[in-house]
């Protein structure tokens, strides 16, 4: 069975209610990447009128975990993931809808690939890029993903 942004999302209200409660949701997977959307609220401001920086976190390490998740799923093994390191970057205040994308599936095809094969953990830097609904980058975030096969 396919995963959706739907199923996704049903996942994130009873494992990670915080993220569920602040807003954050998929928007859209498929192979390639990763779209995960959230609004500046009340429940997710900051003091200086706009988002929290860790709500901008959840959502943009949900749109590089999601896509590693999705093909955890699609290649029936058991492999382990673990954020290992992240660094952001903040240019803009995030007011209104903000969109993190996430756009290297292939590049996670090759190390879960390679994780398989040398039986050895990998790790992949995976970018998610936030922009507002005028299109501007309000925010990039890196992630460094360690991903090893479970025996």
């Amino acid at each position: 069975m396919a995963l959706s942004a739907n199923k996704l999302n049903l996942f994130l209200a009873f494992n990670l209610p915080s993220a569920f409660l602040c807003g954050v949701r998929v928007k859209q997977i498929n192979a390639f990447e990763c779209h995960v959307g959230v609004r500046h609220k009340w429940i997710n401001k900051n003091p200086f009128k706009s988002m929290f920086w860790a709500v901008q976190g959840m959502a943009a390490e949900l749109a590089t975990g999601a896509l590693i998740i999705m093909k955890i799923k699609q290649l029936n093994k058991k492999i382990s993931m673990l954020v290992i390191k992240n660094e952001a970057q903040f240019t803009k205040k995030a007011k209104g809808r903000i969109i993190f994308r996430c756009t290297q599936g292939m590049d996670i095809d090759k190390v879960l690939q390679s994780a398989i094969e040398s039986g050895e953990g990998q790790t992949l830097t995976l970018k998610a890029e936030g922009r507002d609904e005028a299109g501007d980058v309000v925010a990039t975030f890196n992630f460094l993903w360690s991903l090893k096969r479970k025996f």
